[in-house]
């Protein structure tokens, strides 16, 4: 592992309500809760996970960028940024390790709007539909990519 083993985690809008909102959909797991499931898959691969979330489009960027020459690896879940957030797209791919773009349901299965992502053309990968399991195999899939 690299010396700078660190995975930001990023979460955009409207996943502060993780556990709330439509758990028909995304479930009862709260955010601390994916958080928590995201550090303890890190921490048997020698990985440490620091967190963020916000509703505002900005602040995802100024976090994106921080991480630059810091972490090792992203993960990040945009929220409704997924579908146009240009922005996010733009800094991502300024970022030079690995990311993994995550969703806790499948968008592809749910309303036309949502089948497009910003995102998707600038990750290493992306895991859909498989809620939590889908954080715990991003950061396995960032593990390998540090290791190859």
């Amino acid at each position: 592992m690299p010396d700078n083993a660190t995975i930001t985690l990023l979460h955009g809008a409207n996943l502060n309500l993780l556990g709330q909102r439509e758990p028909h959909i995304y479930g009862t797991a709260t955010l601390e809760d994916y958080v928590a499931a995201t550090r303890a898959a890190a921490l048997p691969l020698g990985l440490s996970v620091e967190a963020f979330q916000t509703n505002h489009e900005g602040q995802l960027v100024d976090a994106i960028h921080a991480a630059r020459g810091r972490a090792a690896g992203i993960i990040i879940n945009p929220g409704a940024f997924t579908h146009y957030a240009w922005s996010l797209h733009d800094a991502l791919a300024a970022f030079s390790g690995p990311v993994i773009e995550v969703h806790i349901s499948n968008p592809n299965a749910r309303e036309a709007w949502r089948h497009t992502s910003v995102v998707s053309p600038v990750a290493t990968g992306t895991i859909v539909g498989l809620g939590m399991h889908g954080y715990e195999l991003a950061v396995q899939a960032i593990a390998r990519r540090l290791t190859v």
